[in-house]
């Protein structure tokens, strides 16, 4: 994993005396790509393991490109299709449930946008085994400290930008986000909480932890918020909050269960409003989501 991102890095840094970046290795693609899976660099597409690699790099998984491009020319799509595609990164940590809903939407095409690129803080983790297993590149980010080759943040804002990424989503990304990245991407970087913030917010409430805490202090509501990130935890503007009841028995488990459920269709539907640009902001710097049904209408 870490050849892989040494060679993902030597990608989207500038060479010391050269344009050019020669690749003789099978880690210059994601592990597992399917046969499939098409490189397009400029103009010229290749399929070889011996890749010369000039920048712009763009990678493409042709099949699923070619899947959205149906979608988009039926029915509500033509409205789509005046929208130019955006491209995504997810952020993960674990298992990436949110991560799999977010890519499920996408290929199905009820989100107009497409995952290029994960970011994981563990090369092992659900989510980047699910990546690797659908041919998205993964980015293992941070690095471990003793790692001599791995991605700075300045590494990553420049990975991002060669991708032409528009947004970017924390899936259960369990690190601070880094001051560069929120300032390279500004109102563009999204995370979801497991709680109504600002209640339950900040470092170290995650997972359990939260919901053991909205149990403990006898809070009869709980619920999901999608939030702007800034360079703190979960300080940023809302965007977007579903409300779950605590019910009286509730174990820390059956709340967290009942309060995933509506995380999954709550960012699926949030991400529908920021890929069809429907995300405006008021005078005071407060996000709302325009209605699809009626403009005049937020939520």
């Amino acid at each position: 994993m870490e050849a892989q991102n040494a060679i993902i890095q030597a990608l989207f840094r500038p060479a010391a005396s050269s344009s050019e970046v020669r690749i003789t290795h099978s880690l210059a693609l994601p592990s597992r790509l399917p046969a499939r899976t098409r490189i397009t660099l400029g103009n010229h597409s290749f399929c070889s393991n011996s890749l010369l690699v000039k920048r712009p790099f763009r990678c493409e998984i042709g099949a699923q490109k070619d899947e959205h491009k149906t979608v988009s020319d039926v029915g509500e799509g033509n409205a789509k299709a005046k929208i130019r595609r955006k491209k995504l990164a997810v952020f993960v940590s674990g298992g990436g449930s949110n991560f799999r809903s977010i890519h499920e939407a996408t290929v199905s095409g009820s989100v107009h946008g497409e995952v290029v690129v994960l970011v994981a803080s563990k090369h092992d983790c659900g989510g980047a085994e699910y990546a690797r297993g659908n041919g998205i590149p993964v980015i293992v980010f941070p690095t471990k400290k003793d790692t001599q080759k791995g991605f700075s943040a300045e590494d990553l804002v420049s990975a991002l930008r060669s991708l032409e990424v528009d947004f970017i989503l924390l899936a259960g990304y369990l690190k601070l986000i880094p001051t560069e990245l929120v300032q390279a991407y500004p109102r563009a970087i999204l995370n979801i909480h497991p709680s109504l913030l600002p209640s339950f917010g900040g470092k170290g409430f995650y997972g359990l932890k939260v919901h053991k805490a909205v149990i403990a202090c006898g809070a009869r509501y709980s619920g999901p918020t999608i939030h702007y990130v800034d360079e703190h935890y979960d300080t940023g503007r809302i965007l977007a909050q579903r409300v779950v009841p605590v019910l009286a028995n509730d174990t820390a488990e059956e709340l967290a269960a009942r309060v995933l459920h509506e995380e999954h269709q709550l960012y699926v539907e949030v991400l529908q409003a920021l890929c069809e640009d429907r995300i405006t902001w008021r005078e005071d710097g407060v996000p709302l989501i325009r209605s699809k049904e009626n403009p005049d209408e937020y939520w």
